[in-house]
Parts: C-alpha cells; structure tokens; sequence
C-alpha cells in the first residue's frame, strides 16, 4: 500500500503523524511511504532520518494526498485540506467529529474511509486516545498553574504553597486517563486535589493508587457546586467516546468562583465540558469570561512535540499495519477495535455518537464494508 505522510498545518501543531521507526516497519511490511518535506522538524526529526528509514521525501503537500492509498496524520483534515482528500482514500488520524459538522461534511462528500483514533476501543479501553490523554492530562495541571500567576491574569497564587502558606485547591472532574495524570502532578506539586466522578469502581482504583492529597469523590450537582466555590483551578475531563461532551459547569457556576480561577477544559476537541469554553490555539490559548480565565487549546500536546509524537506512534503502529497490510474493509471485519474506529465510511457515517450530534443517518459499519 502506498502511504503518506504530510506537514501538520494546525496553528502551532508541531506532531507528525510518523515516526522514522514507524517508517521502517511499514517499509519491512512491503509498503511504500512518502513524507513530505519538513514534516517531521518540529518533533526534532529530519528529512533525512526519514529517508534512512525508507521513506521518500517530497517537496508538497499536495504530492503526499494525490499519491497516497493511506494518508496518517495526527490531527483532523483542516480547510485547506478538504478538497485533498480523495475518494476511497484510507485516512488515519484524529478526527473529532462531534464537534466539526464541516469536517464531517467535507469527508463525506469526498467519500473517505475515515478511521478516527479517538474512537478505535478494545474492551473498555481506547488505546489510541490514551497516550495523548496522558500528555494532555499532565499538561492540564501546569498550564493551570502557570495562569494562575498574577502575570498571566491569575489570582497569583502558587500551586504548590510556600512554608506557612496554603497551595491550591485544584478539581478535576472525570477520572478516567485525563484525570488521572491531572492529578497525578498536581499531587507532585503539593496542591490540594478532589476528582469528581460517578463511576464508583473507578474512584475506588483512583483512591489506592494516587497520593494521599487526591480525593476521589463521588460527583453530582451539589457536590461539585460546593468544590467549585473554593477552586483556584479546575480542569475538564469528561469523555464520552465519538460524541459531543455534556456541559458540567455552566456560566452561572462561574459567579460563584473566585476572581482569576482558571478553568482548563481538555475536552474542547470534542466540544468542551464547560458552557463558556471554545477552542483556542497555543498562539492564543486563554480567555476570560466573568472574570474566570479559560485556557481551551485544542492540541494541547502539540507544545511537546517529540515526546507526542513518539507515544502517539508507539500505539498507531500496531493498528497501521493491520489496515495498510489487510486494507480497511478486512483489517475491520477481523479487528473489532478497528470497526468501532470506522467513523465514516464513502459517504455513510458509521459511527453512533457522530450520527447522534447532527441527526444524520447512521449506517452499520459492519455492514457498509461487506
């Protein structure tokens, strides 16, 4: 299979979508790869690292779409880019379609068979959403100190305290792979941490294996209310695979936070769980709303390039070389992960949660690709 790997073009998305070790086991399969120049330079990997791995290097963007069976990226097909895209063409990245009817138009007008990372599902787990999840979970907690400091517009408060001085209260709503590494280093800096969830077995497990200054408490209503009234920070966690995030914290919840909280949502690709939030970009990432900062970047782990980079391929790899070596209709009918990935199919949405946000017609994706 011929498969190819362009430049990201999102605002300061430094990630690319291989790595040269990717590179080397698609070529050991029997498959040709092409990468376009400088692809790779903003996660430290150059053109020529590529070509040793295999990969033949070309000069546009254009040339990787037109000549590719397979195209990998790793964040959504951006304007510009829709009307590459070819028909049948296999593309394999993030995609968020909840949250972007024009994407989802433009894939399905141009009858791509579109394989979205965030929704491949083994069990109960999403392998390919995870290692960004832990990037971003971790960033989550510095990006919320780092505005809390009085310069970035914050309250000036410390996240870690000072002798004699009390650190912030950070919440985290949602447990699951975000959450955790949220709290995982705010716990490192010494703040007081509450994660707010409703899966039981899940605060259970966060309650044995995080430090003694993370709460796990069972969320509602009232209970979160109470918790928002003292936070410094608050990140947004909540997940519901392939669809739209339900709105936890309202506008009417921020006039009862102090002044200069912030709010980190890691939510925004799928539409964000606070109402205030929208997406914005590293070049610009916060806004303030009630006088609560929002800081809603929607690649966060685009700002550690090399080290998403390599976590997000270490994972890809495994699911690549079933599509590229089966092509997407068999590589589906074998691998149930992959069906559940299969978010548009030619011109058929085929995934639940994307039908459900725009009330469009879904289509079976176990029968579209027989």
């Amino acid at each position: 299979m011929k498969i190819g790997c362009p430049k990201e073009i999102k605002n300061n998305e430094f990630r690319v979508g291989l790595t040269p070790n990717a590179v080397q086991a698609y070529v050991s399969a029997g498959h040709s790869v092409c990468i376009e120049k400088g692809a790779g330079l903003g996660s430290a990997i150059t053109d020529d690292e590529y070509k040793a791995a295999g990969a033949a290097i070309v000069d546009t963007a254009d040339e990787v779409w037109d000549d590719s069976e397979m195209l990998i990226k790793v964040k959504e097909p951006l304007k510009p880019e829709y009307d590459l895209m070819r028909e049948n063409q296999l593309v394999y990245t993030y995609f968020h379609f909840a949250a972007d009817k024009p994407l989802l138009d433009a894939c399905l007008k141009r009858n791509i068979i579109a394989m979205a990372y965030e929704t491949v599902q083994e069990g109960s787990g999403l392998p390919l959403l995870k290692p960004m999840s832990e990037v971003a979970g971790r960033m989550a907690s510095l990006m919320g100190g780092f505005y809390s400091a009085k310069t970035q517009g914050g309250r000036g408060l410390l996240p870690m305290g000072v002798t004699g001085v009390a650190p912030a209260n950070i919440v985290i709503l949602g447990g699951g792979t975000v959450g955790a590494n949220a709290a995982w280093t705010a716990a490192g800096f010494g703040a007081h941490v509450t994660i707010l969830d409703i899966n039981l077995q899940r605060l259970e497990y966060l309650g044995e294996i995080l430090p003694p200054n993370v709460k796990a408490i069972y969320n509602d209503q009232m209970t979160m209310e109470t918790y928002l009234k003292d936070a410094d920070i608050v990140i947004g966690a909540i997940l519901i695979p392939g669809a739209k995030s339900p709105k936890l914290i309202r506008r009417e919840h921020l006039k009862m936070m102090k002044s200069g909280a912030v709010l980190v949502d890691v939510a925004i690709d799928q539409g964000g769980c606070f109402e205030t939030s929208h997406p914005t970009s590293h070049a610009d990432p916060v806004f303030t709303v009630d006088g609560i900062i929002h800081y809603c970047v929607a690649n966060m782990p685009g700002a550690y390039a090399r080290t998403s980079t390599y976590a997000l391929n270490n994972a890809t790899i495994r699911y690549g070389l079933q599509l590229a070596n089966k092509g997407a209709e068999k590589a589906c009918r074998e691998n149930s992960a992959l069906l559940s990935g299969l978010n548009a199919y030619k011109g058929e949405v085929t995934f639940p949660g994307v039908a459900e946000a725009f009330g469009l017609p879904l289509k079976n994706a176990a029968d579209v690709i027989n």
